[in-house]
């Protein structure tokens, strides 16, 4: 079938706020790219005090946005909309998860999806029968299930839970908003940015506090909020409690490497890419990850990205890797990057998957006339 440009509704956690929650700038390139495309979006938020407060981007110039009060609210001014969109896309953690899945579900007379930007903590909730943004009945009954998470649990979400289609659309990152800049010198070898949680607290202590209490000469950073008083810091390593989103660009460009950690449910899971890799990738910044399944197939190992095990793994990439090789490295990262995994990648592989159903269902519509036509 001709490619036509879309009329896309999203319902998602929030675009206007990106306060306390990733989804806000993963929405916010993914639309502007679909808009760039062509498409036309309505994005439907749920009006939330604690976003009200801390609204950073209340009107996105890319794509109609809508505040809704309630589920009655939302049935009753969006509806129609709902009814004639091309594809219907319900996001996680969205509030009343499930009864927003369940009505656009009913609704919607195109295709519809539901967008998992936190597949491993969803599929542990199911597993616990918390169901506070998706129910397992409702996943047979989305068109399709995109997740940032992708590898052996796409197959899980298609065998064991019904999905007729489970597809990958992993976060991206913005590359107007990261790239390299020149430094007069770097400020630290090594830098680690991501908020406190008591599983990555661990590998942290073990891959990067460790190796800067073993070479007091080195220069460390930890920049992200709630780590707990009780935090011991090495005396050379530096630590900011906020660093807001702006700065970024400027943190991974004054480290030497960055730190990646991982949360266990992401390890447990594998092919679960944190977007802080493909941002510290996108400034050239040289990557000292923890291991887990699927990283190798997004970076090389030894290549483009290198892992550790240890303290003393972080301490030899750190104090042996020749600095040639150090900058041929962040470069090679870049280039994947810049190659794969920007906003605008995103927005074309979600568009194909919405053709890959329109197209099929035109299909099995052509073949039901043909049959008709036969009798």
């Amino acid at each position: 079938m001709s490619q036509k440009p879309l009329n896309i509704v999203i319902l998602g956690l929030s675009i206007t706020s990106s306060w306390g929650n990733g989804h806000a700038t993963t929405f916010r390139g993914l639309v502007r790219e679909l808009r760039n495309r062509g498409h036309h979006i309505l994005f439907l938020e749920r009006d939330v005090p604690w976003y009200a407060s801390n609204r950073d981007l209340p009107n996105p110039e890319y794509c109609q946005t809508e505040l809704y009060q309630s589920l009655e609210d939302l049935q009753a001014r969006f509806t129609e909309q709902v009814r004639a969109a091309d594809f219907v896309l319900v996001g996680s953690y969205v509030p009343e998860g499930v009864a927003v899945g369940e009505w656009a579900i009913q609704t919607a007379q195109g295709v519809t999806g539901f967008y998992d930007i936190d597949t491993p903590v969803t599929l542990a909730k199911l597993a616990r029968e918390d169901y506070e943004y998706l129910h397992p009945r409702l996943i047979p009954r989305y068109d399709m299930y995109l997740s940032f998470t992708g590898g052996p649990t796409l197959e899980k979400l298609e065998k064991e839970f019904g999905s007729p289609m489970a597809r990958p659309l992993y976060c991206s990152f913005d590359p107007e908003l990261y790239f390299p800049e020149p430094q007069e010198e770097k400020v630290w070898d090594l830098g680690y940015l991501g908020t406190y949680s008591d599983d990555r607290q661990p590998p942290l202590e073990k891959l990067m506090l460790d190796a800067a209490r073993a070479w007091p000469l080195g220069s460390f950073v930890v920049a992200g909020p709630q780590y707990p008083e009780t935090v011991q810091w090495p005396e050379n390593c530096e630590y900011i409690h906020h660093l807001p989103p702006a700065e970024h660009r400027k943190f991974y460009n004054q480290q030497r490497f960055t730190q990646n950690i991982t949360r266990a449910d992401m390890i447990k899971a594998g092919y679960s890419p944190s977007v802080r890799l493909f941002e510290a990738a996108a400034c050239g910044t040289p990557i000292i990850s923890d291991y887990w399944d699927g990283l190798d197939e997004l970076f090389e190992f030894n290549k483009e990205i290198l892992v550790s095990y240890s303290a003393e793994d972080t301490l030899g990439f750190l104090k042996d890797l020749p600095e040639e090789e150090r900058l041929a490295m962040g470069e090679l990262a870049r280039q994947k990057v810049l190659a794969h995994h920007t906003a605008a990648h995103r927005a074309q592989e979600l568009e194909s998957y919405i053709y890959e159903v329109l197209s099929s269902a035109s299909s099995i519509l052509s073949q039901e006339k043909e049959v008709e036509l036969g009798s």
